[in-house]
C-alpha cells in the first residue's frame, strides 16, 4: 500500500515537471525560432522574402527594418544596391544622317528602391552576381543608345547634349526598369565619327563666313572632276564599243572568207572528183564520195570552229565592256571621295583663316583701336577743359566790364543826381529871380571861360617886345605903346560881349567894353585912304 502511494507521488511529480516543462521549452524555442527567423534589412539591400504567405506577388521585398521569415514554408535573399559602373564602348552607330559615330560613355545604374520596379529587381535579378546584372544591362544600354542615336543628327548629337541626354536617360531609365534597375549617372566621354564630320562641323562652327567661297570652289572643282569621270567613261565606253565592232566584223569577214573558200575549194574537189568519176566512174566512185565526206566534214568543222571563235571573241568583248564599266563605277567612287576629301580640306583651311581673321581683329581693336579711342578720348577731355576754361576766362572778363561799366553808370548817375540836386537849391536859393540862376551858373564857370580865351593866344611864342614910342600922340591922343596894348586886346575875343549877352557886369580890372566899342566904330566909320591919292 505505502509502495503503491509512493509511486503514485512520483508520477504526479513527473507529471507536474512536465506540465511545468513543455511550456517552458515551448517558450524557448518560440523565442530562438524568433531570434534566428527574424531578418534586418542593411540600408544598403534589399531584403526579399518568397514562398508562401507574400500575397499575390511571388515575392516580398523590404527596404530597410526587418521582416519575420516562416521556416519551411518561406526563404529570403538580398539584392545590394550599390551602384554599378558599366562601361559602354559604343562604335559605328547609325546617326539619322547615316553616319557611324562612336559614343564611349560610362552609366552607373543600381537596383531601384522604388515599390514597382524593386519588384522586378525581385523577380529578374535575384540570384545574379553584379557581373550577370551589368552584363544584361550592358546589352540594354547599346541598344538603347543606339535607337537614340538613330533619331538624332550629328548636329543635335554634337550641339545640343542636354537633348541627347535627356533622351537616353528617358529610353534607357524605361528599359532598366523592367528588370529592376535604374540609371544613376550617365557619363558622355566622347563622340567622334569615322568620316571626321563632327571634327568638321567644329570647324565649321569656328569659322564659316569664309568657307562659302572654299565651297563653291570645291564645288566648282567637284563638278569639273564629275564632268572629267563622266567624260573619261563615256569615251572608254564608246572606244570599247568600237573596238567590238571592229574585231566583230573582222570576224566575221574571216568566217565568210573561211566558208567561202571552204565552199569552192569543196567544189574544186567536187569537180575533180566528177572529172575523175567520169574517168573512173566505177574506181573512184566511192573515193570521191569518200572525198567529198570528207572535205564537207572539213568544212563543217571549220564552220563551227569560226562560230565559236566568234562566240570568244563576243565573249571576250561583253568581258571587255563590263571592265570598262567596274572601270567607270571605280573611278567615281574615287572622285566622290576626292572631293568630300577636298569639301573636308577647303572647309578646315576656311576655318582656320576664319579663326585667324578673329584674332587678328581681336588684336587690331586691341592695340590700334583702343589705342586711338584712349588717344580720342584725351583729345577730347584736354579741348573740353580748354574750352571751359576759355569760356570762364571769357566769363570773368565780361563780368569784370560789366561791372567797370555798372560802376561808371552808378558814378555818373550820382554826379548827375547831385547836379540835380545843386540845380535845385540854387533854385530855392534865388527865390524870386530865377533869372539870376544862369548868371551863377557862367560866374561859375568863368574861369574855365577865361581859360578857354587864353588858350587862343597861348600858342604864340613872344621872346622879346619891342615898342619905339616916339611919344607923339595919333589922332586918338595915345601914343605908340598905348595903340599897341590896345590893339592886343582888340584882338581878344569879347568876353564882354558874352557877359553882355548873359547880363552879367565883368569887374573893372577887365576893362570896359565902351572904349573898346567906340575905337571900333571910329575905325569902322573912317572911309580907308586912297592909294592913288596918298
Amino acid at each position: 500500500m505505502n509502495g503503491l502511494l509512493l509511486g503514485q507521488g512520483v508520477l504526479s511529480g513527473v507529471a507536474v515537471v512536465i506540465l511545468i516543462a513543455v511550456p517552458v521549452l515551448l517558450i524557448f524555442f518560440g523565442l530562438i525560432l524568433m531570434i534566428t527567423r527574424y531578418r534586418r534589412c542593411p540600408s544598403n539591400r534589399i531584403l526579399v522574402v518568397y514562398g508562401r504567405g507574400t500575397g499575390e506577388r511571388s515575392a516580398k521585398c523590404v527596404h530597410g527594418g526587418g521582416v519575420f521569415v516562416w521556416p519551411v514554408i518561406q526563404d529570403y535573399q538580398y539584392l545590394s544596391l550599390e551602384p554599378i559602373t558599366i562601361e559602354i564602348e559604343l562604335t559605328s552607330a547609325l546617326s539619322k544622317k547615316n553616319i557611324r559615330v562612336a559614343v564611349p560613355s560610362t552609366f552607373t545604374i543600381g537596383i531601384s528602391t522604388e515599390a514597382t520596379i524593386m519588384q522586378n529587381a525581385a523577380e529578374r535579378l535575384l540570384g545574379l552576381s553584379d557581373e550577370e546584372i551589368a552584363t544584361q544591362a550592358r546589352d540594354i544600354i547599346l541598344g538603347q543608345m543606339r535607337l537614340v542615336i538613330a533619331t538624332l543628327t550629328i548636329e543635335e548629337i554634337n550641339q545640343d547634349r542636354e537633348k541627347f541626354l535627356d533622351l537616353v536617360n528617358k529610353n534607357v531609365n524605361y528599359e532598366l526598369n523592367k528588370i529592376g534597375l535604374y540609371m544613376i549617372n550617365v557619363n558622355i566621354r566622347d563622340i567622334t565619327d569615322e568620316s571626321g564630320y563632327i571634327t568638321a562641323l567644329g570647324q565649321k562652327a569656328a569659322a564659316e563666313a569664309i568657307n562659302q567661297a572654299k565651297i563653291e570652289v570645291a564645288a566648282a572643282e567637284r563638278e569639273g572632276a564629275i564632268g572629267t569621270a563622266t567624260a573619261n567613261r563615256e569615251r572608254d565606253v564608246q572606244v570599247a564599243q568600237q573596238k567590238t565592232a571592229s574585231e566583230t566584223g573582222q570576224k566575221e569577214a574571216e568566217r565568210e572568207m573561211r566558208i567561202k573558200v571552204a565552199a569552192l575549194e569543196a567544189q574544186g574537189i567536187s569537180g575533180e572528183a566528177d572529172a575523175k568519176r567520169s574517168q573512173d566512174v566505177a574506181v573512184a566512185e566511192q573515193g570521191a564520195r569518200t572525198i567529198e565526206g570528207q572535205k564537207q566534214a572539213e568544212a563543217d568543222q571549220r564552220i563551227r570552229v569560226a562560230s565559236l571563235e566568234a562566240n570568244a571573241v563576243e565573249g571576250e568583248n561583253d568581258s571587255k565592256a563590263k571592265v570598262a564599266s567596274y572601270e567607270a563605277t571605280l573611278a567615281e567612287a574615287r572622285a566622290e571621295a576626292r572631293r568630300r576629301g577636298d569639301v573636308a580640306l577647303a572647309q578646315s583651311a576656311r576655318d582656320v583663316l576664319m579663326a585667324e581673321k578673329e584674332q587678328e581683329l581681336a588684336r587690331m581693336e586691341k592695340e590700334v583701336i583702343a589705342k586711338e579711342m584712349i588717344e580720342r578720348q584725351q583729345v577730347e577731355i584736354s579741348a573740353e577743359a580748354e574750352a571751359e576754361r576759355q569760356r570762364r576766362i571769357a566769363k570773368g572778363e565780361a563780368d569784370a566790364v560789366l561791372a567797370k561799366y555798372l560802376a561808371e553808370a552808378e558814378g555818373i548817375q550820382k554826379v548827375l543826381e547831385a547836379k540835380a540836386e545843386g540845380y535845385r537849391q540854387l533854385i530855392e536859393t534865388v527865390g524870386d529871380r530865377p533869372e539870376l540862376a544862369p548868371s551863377l551858373l557862367i560866374i561859375e564857370k568863368l574861369p574855365e571861360l577865361v581859360a578857354e580865351q587864353v588858350k587862343a593866344i597861348s600858342g604864340l611864342k613872344i621872346d622879346k617886345i619891342t615898342v619905339w614910342d616916339s611919344g607923339v600922340s595919333g589922332e586918338s591922343g595915345t601914343g605908340s605903346t598905348g595903340s599897341f596894348l590896345r590893339g592886343l586886346i582888340g584882338s581878344l575875343p569879347p568876353i564882354h560881349e558874352l557877359a553882355k549877352q548873359t547880363g552879367i557886369d565883368l569887374p573893372d580890372y577887365l576893362g570896359a567894353v565902351e572904349e573898346v566899342q567906340q575905337v571900333q566904330a571910329e575905325k569902322e566909320s573912317d572911309p580907308p585912304e586912297d592909294p592913288a591919292t596918298s
